[in-house]
């Protein structure tokens, strides 16, 4: 009968089933009279104004492109270098462990050059993370490395290496031959905070980045502790003849601090160490030095409030963990004389992890010369700093990419690239002539996504759906709608996640005692990017204003949060899909739809009005679903897994954007998702004898103390200002009656 429908549908002028979209049909002889819909609607909506417009490009003169689009996905990138010849490759750098390279005049393909994945440990913030070329790099056909390898006693080791390659022509056997050389190891107390990022000076010597060794607030206060190597630049010359310290791969330049004092590493030192240039860094997570100046400038990771920038000079403190940016964080024996960032920024909007960028020499984008551009990694936004002509500077915001931008790179032009690491790609930042228009529309009247009679109902070319596993949303009740443009349809892949088309708009509605407060939309726009934006209700309920920056407001009693628009993409991720509840497990329930008023399972209701590519692999009592974390009759375990798919998953699993190596998905076996009687990787919040999880004991569980708490610490770490202590009880009872993993 679905066969008989469908072609009906397809014929009728409800919905375009040629083209993109729908399947069925042909031109045999006319059906047989068709039989009733037995499903929740009657034909699949008209969609012809609820459909994803252009996306902003940020500021009027810049906008960021693909800068190869023809070139397949580099999974983690931590880095990109352009090799200093006359007819370049491209060097990417994977968290996993590979160097791989690419021709920019013919995208296609990458090829991998040295592979270390072998040694490399991944975990948290490790992995295959800076790299240099050899001053007189081909001549000297030398390149050099910084990485994190397992090691026994700290968490892991922090290894900086030059390795002598055997060609530098082609990648043809990459890595056959090629001689590693260790210079310098360090120990790193956790799996954070690693620093890693390495360059030459114009005084030919090798400068290197390194974090405070890990865990929230440097509980061991390496950074102001000289007698290691932590939370500091070093400057060390590997290009001499080892005259400081026969035999060592490296000597110490007579300008540094400390020369003529012992070599310093990989632990303790009796003496303050030579090889430290400056130091109090947290985590300077990418920096670069500007040619034309000489100076070096670096984004420093920020705990809880601040992200800076600093320029390093000489025999600098810059009073990490005494002050995180320009400001009093832990002034425990402390004492003074600590440099101020060159600029800072809060983390209000969304922003907690700058990435350092470059000062701008190139000359397609003129205001920017000579004006140093940077990134953060979590909210996608692009800025570039302004003189205020007091000898300060303002902070430009240039752009918006939701990818995690995790490093930035500058071809021969000077022009400004950065890698991707949510998606693989390399993008670059390019002049716009779009005028910085805005495509959004700044009411929801005017976005095509309600009624017009009536604002306050969903227009009618939108699919009301629910799921099975709500995300908490500080106790607000929901409702969701798809809008499909017409003529297209989603696809499902064999995890059950969904492939929503081009054009797609999600529309979720957020009452607090039955009034509208809140509406978002997130839209998959033209260019195949995904955004988020949010609509504020007013009292009355008779318009919703669309909400910049991201704001909190006292409602009924609580702080509800409107989240930053470029925090949408934090939840939403590449990883999970960006549409986060629209799949096979979700949405395998049944719904009263009230066009309506019938009640049927989703996914048949779906499949009859063609909304999928393809027909559905099985009926619903074959496919996969998870039961609703409130539903007290079903299995406490089940219900608990559930609640962490929707609530943690979408970071929490492979290549996701967390530090920590956890799969919090619902399909992953609790012995795989590295949780289950497992030691914290990110602080364990003081418990004794702590775990991720611990089996008969939630009370050693960092996870629940996490889910407990709405701090710096707490889980989920935006969008929420109120604990949901059913689901902690949740969490509670399960672990509690966890005997072991399997």
């Amino acid at each position: 009968m679905i066969f008989v429908v469908r072609l009906l549908l397809c014929a009728s002028a409800l919905t375009a089933c040629g083209g993109g979209g729908g399947y069925g049909g042909g031109n045999g002889p006319p059906p047989p009279p068709p039989s009733p819909l037995t499903g929740g609607l009657d034909a699949r909506p008209q969609n012809i104004s609820c459909v994803a417009p252009d996306r902003s490009q940020g500021a009027a003169s810049v906008a960021v492109v693909d800068a190869f689009p023809n070139l397949p996905g580099i999974s983690g990138p931590t880095k990109v270098l352009i090799e200093p010849i006359a007819d370049p490759r491209w060097f990417v750098l994977r968290k996993s462990g590979q160097l791989v390279v690419f021709d920019p005049d013919n995208a296609t393909s990458v090829s991998t050059y040295l592979d270390l994945s072998a040694v490399v440990r991944t975990r948290s913030e490790g992995g295959l993370l800076g790299m240099a070329f050899h001053p007189d790099y081909p001549a000297v056909p030398e390149i050099f490395l910084s990485y994190t390898r397992d090691h026994t006693g700290p968490a892991m080791r922090s290894v900086i290496s030059r390795f002598i390659l055997d060609d530098i022509a082609t990648p043809s056997a990459p890595g056959a031959g090629t001689v590693e050389q260790v210079l310098i190891e360090i120990n790193q107390d956790f799996d954070n905070h690693n620093g890693g990022d390495i360059a030459f000076g114009a005084d030919r010597l090798l400068y290197i980045g390194l974090g405070d060794g890990g865990d929230g607030g440097d509980p061991n206060n390496r950074a102001q502790d000289r007698s290691r190597l932590l939370g500091s630049f070093l400057r060390i010359d590997v290009l001499g003849s080892g005259v400081s310290f026969p035999g060592n791969p490296y000597d110490i330049p007579s300008g540094n601090p400390d020369f003529g004092n012992a070599e310093c590493g990989p632990g303790f030192n009796a003496n303050d160490c030579p090889e430290i240039y400056a130091w109090g860094m947290r985590n300077p997570w990418r920096w670069s030095f500007d040619p034309p100046t000489g100076e070096l400038w670096a984004g420093d990771v920020g705990q809880g409030d601040w992200e800076e920038i600093d320029r390093i000079e000489l025999d600098g403190n810059y009073g990490w963990r005494c002050r995180e940016g320009a400001h009093n964080f832990n002034t425990s024996g402390c004492g003074g004389g600590y440099i101020d960032p060159v600029a800072e920024y809060d983390h209000s909007n969304g922003d907690r992890s700058i990435t350092g960028g470059f000062v701008y020499r190139g000359s397609a984008i003129a205001g920017l010369v000579g004006r140093y551009v940077f990134a953060d990694f979590e909210s996608g936004r692009i800025w570039a700093l302004q003189s205020d002509g007091q000898g300060g500077y303002t902070l430009e915001q240039l752009a918006s990419s939701p990818t995690g931008p995790s490093s930035f790179g500058v071809d021969q032009a000077g022009e400004l690239y950065f890698t991707a690491y949510f998606t693989g790609r390399i993008m670059q930042l390019v002049a716009s002539g779009g005028g910085g228009q805005d495509p959004i529309p700044d009411l929801l009247s005017d976005s095509g996504c309600v009624d017009p009679a009536d604002i306050t109902q969903a227009y009618a070319g939108l699919v009301p759906y629910d799921i099975n596993a709500p995300f908490w949303s500080d106790g607000a009740v929901k409702e969701r709608f798809i809008g499909l443009p017409d003529g297209t349809a989603m696809s499902i892949d064999a995890d059950d996640d969904w492939d929503l088309p081009i054009g797609t708009v999600l529309v979720k509605n957020f009452r607090l005692n039955g009034q509208l407060i809140e509406t978002r939309h997130l839209m998959r726009h033209p260019d195949g990017m995904w955004a988020g934006y949010t609509y504020e209700w007013n009292v009355a309920q008779t318009e919703a204003t669309r909400v910049r920056g991201g704001k909190t407001e006292l409602i009924d009693g609580q702080d509800w949060i409107f989240p930053d628009e470029a925090e949408c993409l934090q939840c939403h991720t590449s990883v999970a899909g960006y549409a986060l509840g629209p799949e096979t497990s979700q949405l395998n329930r049944d719904f009263t739809y009230p066009s309506t008023g019938r009640t049927h399972n989703q996914l048949e209701t779906l499949d009859e009005i063609m909304m999928f590519s393809s027909p559905l692999a099985g009926t619903p009592a074959t496919l996969p679903a998870m039961p609703d974390p409130a539903d007290m009759s079903a299995d406490t375990g089940d219900r608990a897994r559930a609640y962490l798919h929707t609530n943690c998953a979408q970071c929490h699993q492979p290549g996701g954007p967390t530090p920590v190596d956890i799969d919090f998905r619902y399909t992953t076996l609790l012995a795989n998702t590295n949780a289950c009687d497992a030691a914290p990787q990110a602080g364990d919040l003081g418990l004794v004898n702590p775990r991720i999880i611990a089996p008969g004991a939630a009370s050693r569980s960092v996870m629940v103390a996490r889910v407990n708490r709405r701090d710096s610490q707490g889980m989920p770490p935006l969008a929420s200002s109120i604990v949901d202590a059913d689901g902690v009880v949740l969490l509670s009872d399960w672990i509690d009656g966890l005997t072991g993993c399997n």
